[in-house]
């Protein structure tokens, strides 16, 4: 029985690689597109499905959820059923959910589809990183790889609001969903021209225990989040739903240390390279995505630009997100992943704290691209290093764990940022907004303030219709935007004295490298005809 018979990794020739590696980044291009085109739609969805606040998160956050929730099965799916095919799979029906989620006409179904959206979504993600795993085992060579792949990665999350801006700026928010079809179509056929197949028999069945614990956790630590400004961060359902979450949470990791075949092996926590990178990745995207959230509404409703206008306005973060994931991917193993780590880390909680004294007026040239620049090259700096980190701990043929581990931290990461930050600002921008509008002579009646404090694209209606509620409700975003940044940028700053303490130095990785590129070079002899 040959190599491939077994299911052994069989790295594509030189002259095909650049196209396998061309396929997964218009894959995860795709998803990640996805993740964000949604938030510069988010006021035209509030006024067209009457959605509150709360349901706009859910929109958002049910892409996230079950992206995040389902990716550590989908990764050990892919690995035991075959990339190739995993691939195919989760394209097809990524294509099919949003072309249903063009044609409903509710918030609640649009929810649901999210939903449908970040489960192919979870199957695509760990099985590109998979891909490029097998086909790139020299570490150099797959640490440009993954540079290129982060930079689709974050180019596809910051670009999101760009692309939405234009299709808004022309069509109705249904041409955000139907935009992602071809996309998902040119990937498929990409798939079936250039992706070899490649899979690991021997992976053991699905830990269905641990995945229903998982998900039950996730799903609902977000919602306890994401219901907290309206229910109150102390009532007692609040709470409750935390202290449950904990206890799932135990009991995950009690049931992954017993069982034989776990879908989490916790125990790869051990390993700094690891366990550290993780948490590193996990920070960036919850400050991703919070950032995200939280500027498409202020261009638009605090700087009154269009859709359009908004997403060209984010350009900065993609663009620099870009050169920092391909810069940081050739220097990790230069300098050492703690050194470029912590660097970004820094970059993006300075960005932070010095957006969170962003004024009403403040200048988009001399101020915000800067802050933008800022943020995106540590957000690239990052997230390349870190993510070649934890594959390193993993052999090629069980690539779709520690790749589904690395996509569970970005969607874990992202899922919270815009429900902890999205819900943070609801809270803090309700209650000044009822303080100060509540107190003007003549100002809007208890319903309609009731509904302003809900939905913000309420509030900026009402103060185009009365100029005396504009600084009222100016004032009630910028606290809980000023606030949120605050947060995340602390966060971050945090994260850099985490990664410089918990990373291994350059030393270490070298040691522990030297064995496994040659662990790799065997594997890919014995792989060779003849």
């Amino acid at each position: 029985m040959s190599a491939h018979d077994r299911g052994a990794p069989v790295p594509p020739t030189t002259t095909r690689k650049p196209l396998v590696l061309l396929t997964v980044c218009v894959s995860v291009l795709a998803i990640n597109i996805d993740t964000t085109i949604v938030n510069v739609a988010l006021p035209t969805l509030g006024r067209e499905l009457d959605a509150t606040t709360r349901d706009l998160l859910w929109i958002v956050d049910g892409y996230n959820l079950s992206f995040a929730a389902l990716v550590l099965a989908m990764g050990s799916l892919s690995d035991r059923w075959g990339r190739r095919p995993a691939l195919l799979t989760g394209l097809g029906g990524f294509a099919l959910a949003s072309g249903l989620a063009a044609l409903v006409d509710s918030s609640e179904a649009l929810i649901a589809l999210r939903f449908v959206m970040g489960t192919c979504a979870a199957l695509i993600f760990p099985t590109t990183l998979s891909i490029i795993a097998n086909a790139f085992p020299e570490r150099r060579e797959r640490a440009a790889a993954l540079g290129l792949w982060g930079a689709a990665v974050g180019v596809g999350v910051a670009a999101g609001p760009v692309s939405g801006g234009l299709l808004l700026e022309h069509l109705t928010w249904h041409a955000v969903f139907w935009a992602m079809v071809p996309v998902a179509a040119v990937a498929m056929g990409l798939t079936v021209a250039f992706v070899p197949e490649s899979r690991d028999p021997s992976v053991p069945a699905l830990d269905r225990t641990g995945l229903a614990v998982s998900v039950a956790a996730l799903g609902l630590l977000t919602y306890t989040i994401i219901e907290a400004p309206e229910r109150g961060w102390t009532a007692t359902p609040t709470l409750v739903g935390f202290a449950v979450v904990v206890a799932l949470l135990v009991g995950f990791v009690r049931h992954e240390r017993r069982t034989p075949h776990p879908m989490l092996d916790v125990t790869l926590f051990r390993d700094r390279r690891f366990s550290a990178a993780a948490v590193a990745v996990t920070i960036s995207f919850f400050a991703l995505f919070g950032f995200i959230f939280l500027i498409t509404q202020y261009f638009q409703f605090v700087r009154d630009h269009s859709a359009l206008g908004t997403g060209v306005r984010i350009l900065p973060v993609a663009t620099s997100i870009a050169i920092a994931s391909i810069v940081g991917g050739l220097l990790a193993p230069r300098v050492g992943t703690k050194a470029v780590v912590t660097v970004g880390m820094t970059l993006l909680g300075s960005s932070f704290l010095w957006i969170s004294t962003v004024a009403v007026d403040a200048s988009y040239p001399t101020v915000i691209v800067p802050q933008m620049l800022l943020m995106g090259t540590g957000l690239g700096l990052i997230s390349t290093p870190a993510t070649e980190s934890i594959l390193q701990v993993l052999p090629p043929a069980r690539a779709g764990v520690g790749s589904a581990v690395n996509d569970a931290t970005r969607e874990l990461g992202g899922t919270l940022g815009v429900a902890v930050i999205g819900s943070l600002f609801s809270s803090l921008y309700a209650d000044r907004l009822v303080e100060r509008l509540g107190q003007l002579p003549g100002g809007p009646d208890a319903a309609a303030l009731e509904q302003a404090s809900e939905a913000v694209a309420v509030a900026d209606a009402l103060a185009a219709a009365d100029p005396r509620l504009v600084d009222g409700v100016h004032e009630a975003f910028l606290l809980g935007l000023h606030t949120g940044c605050q947060v995340i940028g602390t966060l971050c700053l945090l994260g850099a004295v985490f990664s410089l303490v918990a990373l291994p130095g350059r030393r270490f990785a070298q040691q522990v490298q030297e064995p496994a590129e040659e662990d790799a070079e065997e594997l890919t002899a014995a792989n060779l005809p003849g």
